[in-house]
C-alpha cells in the first residue's frame, strides 16, 4: 500500500510540545522519575569520598559494571515484547522495576546511618548501586518501548502513513523524553545540593527511595498492547542470560583485565544479536543503521577523565554540595531549553554533521576546566574580578545542552527502524550497544588513569589527564564520522499491518 501523503508542521521552537497528550504521559512519567533519580547523588558523592574507603580505581571499575545493566536491556525488551507477567506487558514491569529501586534506596540509607562496619557499608553500597541501575533498566525498557508506540505508523484504515511525518512525530516524542528526563534531575538538582548540605545522608537517600512512586502513577495510567505477543526467541532470552551468568563469573571471580574481558565478550554478543534482529531488513538499511551504530558508538565511548576532576575542585577550587548543586540545576536547564527550542530542527538534520559539530563544541568548551588546571582561575581573580566559581559557571552554560541534543537524533533514529511487534526488543538492543560505549569510555579512561595517575591531594598528573581524555574523545568521533559518515542515511521505517495502540 502507498503511504498516505501528510503535511509535516514546520519545525518551529517549542514544535515538539504538541506530541505532548494522554497517550504520552505515562513513559514521560517515568523517565521524569528516572531523571529525578539523581536527587542523592550529591550527597552519595561526598558520603564516599568521606567515609568509605574506595581507592578511585575502585570507583572507576564499578562505575564500568554499573553500565553492565544496561547492555543487557535487549533481554528485558524482548520479556516486555513476548512475555507477560500476571498478564501484563506494561504496568508489571514498571512496578517490578519502581519496587527494585525504593529497596537499594532503603539499603543505602541504613548503610549511611552508621549502623553497619566499614566493610559492611561498601559492600552494600556496591550491591545498592548495582540494584538501582538493574531498577532504572527494568522501567526505561518499558517507558522506550512505550514512546515507539504512541505515534501510529498507519492510519485508521491501515493505510501506511507518511515515513517523514512519521520520522517527525517520533522524533518529537523523543524530544519530550530527553525534556521529562532532564526535568526530573532540573527539579531536584538544587534540592539535592542544599540537603546534601543540611541533612544526614541517611536521611537524603530515604528521601530518594519515594522518588519512585512517581512511576507508580504512569503505571496506573498506562495502557497495554493490543494483540498477542509473539513467542519467545530463544537466540535473544537464553543467550542473554547466559551472557550475564559470564558477566557475572567475572565480577565474582575477577581476573585480571575482567571489565575490558566483559566489554568484548558484550560487544561480540550484541553485534550477532543485531545481525539476527535485522534478518530480513533491506540491505541498504542493514548498511545505514550499522554505520549509524558504529559512528554514535564512537561518540559516546569518549573516555572522562574520572572521579579526581572532581576531588581536585573540592580540594583545590573549593566548590561545596551546594555549589555543585547549582551547577547541576543550571545545567539542566539549559539543557532541557536547547533540546525544546533546537530538538525539532536537530531530528530533521544529518546525524553525521550533528555529531560531527557536538564533538568539536564539546572539545572546545572544555578548554575553561582546562585553563582552570593551569591556574586561569587564579589570573582571572587577580586581574578580573572573578574567579573558580564564575569559569565554572561559564564552562557549564557552554557544555550543558551537548549531551542530550546528540541523544535526540539517536533515539529518533532507533524508534524509526523499530520493527512492529517487537519495538521493545529492537529499542533495547540498539540502546544496549549505545550504552555499551559509556563502558568502553570507563575502560578507556581506566587505562588513562594508570598512564596519568593521581591521588587525592595530588594532582600533579591532572592536566595531562584532562587533555588526553579531550583529545580522546574528539578523535574517536571525528574519525568514525570521517570513516562511516557517508554510509549514514534515515531510510525507509518498517510498515506496519495497522495503528499501533499503547
Amino acid at each position: 500500500m502507498s503511504a498516505v501523503a501528510e503535511a509535516e508542521p514546520a519545525p518551529g521552537p517549542l514544535a515538539s510540545l504538541r506530541r505532548l497528550n494522554r497517550r504520552t504521559l505515562p513513559p514521560l512519567l517515568i523517565y521524569l522519575a528516572a531523571g529525578a533519580s539523581g536527587f542523592a547523588a550529591i550527597a552519595e558523592t561526598f558520603w564516599v569520598r568521606e567515609r568509605l574507603g574506595l581507592p578511585a580505581t575502585t570507583l572507576l571499575a564499578l562505575a564500568a559494571w554499573l553500565t553492565v545493566p544496561w547492555t543487557l536491556k535487549m533481554v528485558v525488551g524482548h520479556m516486555v515484547d513476548t512475555v507477560p507477567i500476571l498478564g501484563s506487558r506494561r504496568r508489571s514491569y514498571i512496578l517490578l522495576g519502581a519496587l527494585l529501586q525504593c529497596g537499594a534506596g532503603f539499603a543505602l540509607a541504613l548503610a549511611a546511618s552508621g549502623a553497619l562496619a566499614l566493610r559492611m557499608a561498601e559492600l552494600v553500597y556496591i550491591a545498592a548501586s548495582l540494584t538501582v541501575v538493574v531498577g532504572l533498566v527494568v522501567q526505561d525498557c518499558v517507558a522506550d518501548a512505550m514512546t515507539t508506540e504512541v505515534v501510529d505508523r498507519a492510519a485508521p484504515d491501515g493505510t501506511p502513513r507518511d515515513p517523514a511525518v512519521v520520522q517527525a512525530e517520533l522524533g518529537d516524542v523523543q524530544v519530550l523524553g530527553r525534556v521529562a528526563l532532564m526535568g526530573g534531575a532540573f527539579a531536584t538538582a538544587g534540592i539535592g545540593g542544599w540537603a546534601a548540605q543540611v541533612l544526614p545522608v541517611s536521611t537524603v537517600f530515604l528521601i530518594g527511595a519515594a522518588i519512585p512512586l512517581l512511576s507508580v502513577v504512569a503505571a496506573l495510567l498506562a495502557g497495554e498492547a493490543d494483540g498477542s505477543p509473539e513467542r519467545p526467541d530463544a537466540r535473544i532470552l537464553g543467550g542473554g542470560g547466559a551472557f550475564a551468568a559470564a558477566l557475572l563469573a567475572l565480577g565474582i571471580l575477577d581476573p585480571p583485565f575482567a571489565p575490558e574481558i566483559g566489554l568484548l565478550l558484550t560487544l561480540g554478543v550484541l553485534v550477532y544479536l543485531l545481525r539476527t534482529t535485522m534478518e530480513g531488513v533491506p540491505p541498504a538499511t542493514q548498511r545505514a543503521m550499522a554505520a549509524a551504530a558504529a559512528v554514535i558508538f564512537a561518540f559516546r565511548a569518549a573516555p572522562p577523565a574520572g572521579p579526581a576532576l572532581q576531588w581536585w575542585q573540592i580540594d583545590v577550587l573549593g566548590y561545596d554540595q551546594a555549589f555543585f548543586g547549582v551547577l547541576a540545576q543550571i545545567g539542566t536547564g539549559l539543557a532541557i531549553a536547547g533540546s525544546l527550542l533546537l530538538g525539532a530542527r536537530i531530528v530533521r538534520m544529518p546525524l553525521g554533521r550533528v555529531l560531527a559539530w557536538l564533538a568539536i563544541l564539546g572539545a572546545a568548551f572544555s578548554l575553561p576546566t582546562i585553563g582552570m588546571l593551569f591556574g586561569l582561575h587564579a589570573w582571572t581573580a587577580a586581574h578580573l574580578g572573578f574567579g573558580a566559581r564564575t569559569l565554572g559557571l561559564v564552562d557549564t552554560v557552554l557544555s550543558a545542552p551537548l549531551a542530550q541534543l546528540g541523544m535526540i537524533p539517536v533515539l529518533t533514529l532507533i524508534a524509526v527502524h523499530a520493527p512492529p511487534g517487537r519495538q521493545a526488543t529492537w529499542f533495547a538492543l540498539v540502546a544496549s550497544l549505545m550504552n555499551l560505549a559509556l563502558q568502553a569510555g570507563n575502560v578507556f579512561s581506566r587505562g588513562l588513569n594508570a598512564a596519568f595517575p593521581v591521588e587525592r591531594g595530588a594532582y600533579g598528573e591532572l592536566p595531562a589527564l584532562v587533555i588526553a581524555a579531550t583529545v580522546a574523545g574528539l578523535a574517536l568521533a571525528l574519525g568514525a564520522i570521517a570513516l562511516l559518515g557517508r554510509w549514514i542515511a534515515p531510510g525507509k521505517p518498517p510498515e506496519p499491518s495497522g495503528p499501533a495502540t499503547g
